[in-house]
């Protein structure tokens, strides 16, 4: 059995891009929306949040001292002690209109990130892979791309449409985190859509079902092995924490609601802890050349 509890009742308007900071035992998350960054250790009352200059939407470790923040303002080294950033590339996608999305971080160090329409123009969809100062495009045609993890020996890379309730599965080279072939259906998504994803150390994949009020675990065949439900409806994304990685950090959101539906579901925008029979897998640092 699965234990949900709340870890922040600060609503964030698009909560997003939960990760775990092992060497400093933080959980690192992002209001989208409003430009934040949030951080807070389990045990914590309540998450210190930090202004910055931009949509940012990942959080991916490099080292003990920073993060790669990707967003709408390019790629940034963030000092984690004063929150000091360094450009390392100005926002790469350079059709107008387009944001930063979701993204996860292959065991070779190389950066999935998403860039996406801000009106959700079909099409407008885009995955990179950054590594070591190299950014090339790798997967065209999508809407919003979301569900972005690989398995735990690097060798298959998740990925999904959100409009279209499918996740995508991509078979890669473990040395490089670069696509092999054509990608495949993996499965199909019903009852919300496929938001943001991680893997666990069995292999199965953890997806946030947006608008379904639910984390789903997925066996590598594509079935449905397990869901936990959240009280919130717009669940966006799940990260391991904890010093076992055995606690699931789930982010949701009140984007799109009017006062009415806020008042209607108050828990939209929370973060959530849930404790379960579960263990998830070191993130892997970013290699930045």
């Amino acid at each position: 059995m699965s234990r949900v509890s709340v870890l922040s009742s600060h609503a964030c308007h698009l909560g997003e891009g939960p990760s775990w900071h092992a060497g400093r035992a933080r959980a690192f998350w992002f209001d989208i929306l409003e430009r934040k960054l949030l951080e807070m250790g389990l045990d914590d009352a309540a998450p210190r949040i930090h202004d910055l200059p931009f949509h940012a939407t990942v959080a991916a470790r490099v080292d003990e001292d920073r993060h790669l923040i990707a967003s709408d303002g390019g790629l940034h080294l963030r000092s984690i002690d004063d929150g000091a950033l360094t450009e390392l590339r100005p926002f790469w996608d350079d059709r107008p209109g387009t944001r930063s999305n979701d993204g996860a971080v292959h065991p070779a160090g190389a950066l999935w990130i998403s860039t996406m329409g801000r009106r959700f123009e079909p099409g407008f969809g885009r995955i990179w892979w950054y590594r070591a100062g190299e950014l090339r495009p790798i997967v065209d045609e999508l809407t919003i791309p979301n569900a972005i993890a690989f398995s735990p020996d690097g060798g298959t890379a998740y990925f999904s449409d959100t409009p279209e309730n499918l996740i995508y599965r991509q078979a890669l080279d473990p040395a490089t985190g670069l696509p092999r072939g054509e990608r495949q259906v993996f499965c199909r998504v019903s009852g919300g859509g496929p938001d943001g994803a991680t893997v666990d150390a069995d292999g199965l994949l953890w997806n946030a079902r947006w608008g379904g009020s639910a984390v789903d675990a997925y066996d590598p065949d594509g079935h449905v092995v397990r869901t936990i439900s959240l009280p919130a409806r717009q669940v966006s994304c799940p990260a391991f924490a904890g010093p076992g990685l055995d606690r699931l950090i789930v982010t949701s959101a009140y984007e799109g609601y009017d006062a009415e539906k806020r008042a209607a579901e108050p828990e939209a925008g929370w973060t959530y802890l849930v404790d379960g029979p579960f263990r998830g897998l070191p993130e892997p640092a970013v290699l930045i050349g």
